[in-house]
C-alpha cells in the first residue's frame, strides 16, 4: 500500500485538494495533518483512494466525491458528504448541520450528535448518527435510510417523500406527511448489520426500542389536505 502525507497547515483549501487530487493517482492512502478546519477539505474527489483527515474538518467536508474513503479523526461542520455520489465518510467526533445533504448513494456516519436537517433531500445511501439529531431531520427525504440512535427532535422527516428514519431514541415531532411505523424482525437484523459494521454496540433491547418513520404518502403536495396527512 503507498501512502503520503500532505500537511495543510497554512494552505488554502484549494491548495491542499488540488495536491490531494495529484497524490491520489499513484497513492492508495492519504494523511492530510493540521487541517486545522479548513472548509472544502476533499470536494469533488473522485479516485477511489482512502484519505485520513488527521484532525478536524470545517464545512463541506468531502463534499461531491464519488468512490473515495473518508476517515474524519476530529469533528466536521456543516454539510459532510454533501451530495456525495458514492464512497464513505466517517466522522469519530460531532458535526453541524445537514449531514449527507443530498447523497445519492455511499454512508456518512457521524459518531456523535449533529445540529439540524440530517439527511436533507437525500436521494439513496445511508446516513448514520451515532448520538442526537436535530429538527427537520430527513426533510423531503427522497430515498435510502437515515439511522438515528439517540434522540431526533422537532419535525422530524418533514415533507419526506420516500425512504426511512429509524431512530433509536425518542421522537419530539412528527413533520408534514411522516408517520410512525413498527419495524420487523428482517429490518432488526439489517440495522444489526449494518450498525455492528461501524463498530456500534447495542443490546437486544436497544434494537427492540427502534421505531421507522416513513411517508404517509409519496404524493403530498398533491390532493387535499386530508390526504397528505
Amino acid at each position: 500500500m503507498k501512502e503520503i502525507k500532505i500537511n495543510a497547515a497554512d494552505k488554502k483549501p484549494r491548495e491542499v485538494n488540488r495536491a490531494v487530487k495529484q497524490a491520489a493517482k499513484e497513492n492508495d492512502r492519504i494523511i492530510i495533518e493540521n487541517p486545522n478546519s479548513t472548509h472544502y477539505l476533499l470536494a469533488g474527489l473522485t479516485e477511489p483512494v482512502d484519505v485520513v483527515i488527521d484532525g478536524s474538518a470545517g464545512y463541506f467536508a468531502a463534499t461531491m466525491i464519488h468512490g473515495a474513503r473518508v476517515h474524519i479523526n476530529g469533528n466536521a461542520g456543516w454539510f459532510p458528504g454533501d451530495n456525495m455520489t458514492q464512497g464513505e465518510v466517517i466522522v469519530d467526533g460531532s458535526a453541524g448541520d445537514g449531514v449527507g445533504q443530498g447523497i445519492y448513494n455511499g454512508t456518512v456516519v457521524v459518531k456523535k450528535d449533529v445540529g439540524s436537517r440530517t439527511g436533507e433531500i437525500m436521494k439513496n445511501g445511508t446516513v448514520i448518527i451515532g448520538g442526537n439529531s436535530g429538527f427537520m431531520s430527513g426533510r423531503y427525504m427522497m430515498g435510502g435510510q437515515l439511522i438515528i440512535l439517540g434522540d431526533i427532535s422537532d419535525d422530524a422527516g418533514e415533507s419526506m417523500i420516500r425512504g426511512t428514519i429509524y431512530v433509536g431514541g425518542k421522537i419530539k415531532s412528527l413533520g408534514k406527511n411522516a408517520m410512525i411505523e413498527e419495524l420487523d424482525e428482517d429490518e432488526i437484523k439489517k440495522l444489526k448489520t449494518i450498525l455492528n459494521n461501524y463498530e456500534f454496540t447495542l443490546t437486544e433491547e436497544d434494537y427492540q426500542k427502534f421505531q421507522k418513520i416513513v411517508p404517509r404518502s409519496d404524493r403530498p403536495f398533491y390532493g387535499k389536505d386530508s390526504e397528505e396527512g
